[in-house]
C-alpha cells in the first residue's frame, strides 16, 4: 500500500467515526425528547385517587340528571 492509500483509508474512517457519533448523539436527543414526552403525559400520583373519584361524582349527577328528565317525561312535563 501507498501513502495515498493509507490517508484515504484513515480520512474514510475517520469520516465513518464523525458520522456515527452525530447518529448517535441525535438519537440520544429523539430519546431524551420522548421521554420528556412521557413524564409530561404522566398523571402525578397525588391526583390518580382525586380523579377518580371526581369521575365518578360527574357520572352520578349526570345519571340522576337523566332519571330526572325520564320521570318529567313519564310525567308529561315538557322540559
Amino acid at each position: 500500500m501507498t501513502q495515498i492509500d493509507l490517508l484515504i483509508a484513515a480520512s474514510a474512517l475517520l469520516a465513518l467515526a464523525m458520522l456515527t457519533a452525530s447518529v448517535l448523539m441525535g438519537w440520544q436527543g429523539w430519546l431524551a425528547l420522548k421521554n420528556r414526552e412521557l413524564e409530561m403525559n404522566r398523571v402525578p400520583p397525588e391526583m390518580e385517587n382525586g380523579s377518580r373519584e371526581g369521575m365518578a361524582r360527574i357520572e352520578i349527577a349526570d345519571l340522576k340528571e337523566r332519571i330526572r328528565k325520564l320521570e318529567a317525561i313519564a310525567n308529561g312535563v315538557d322540559l
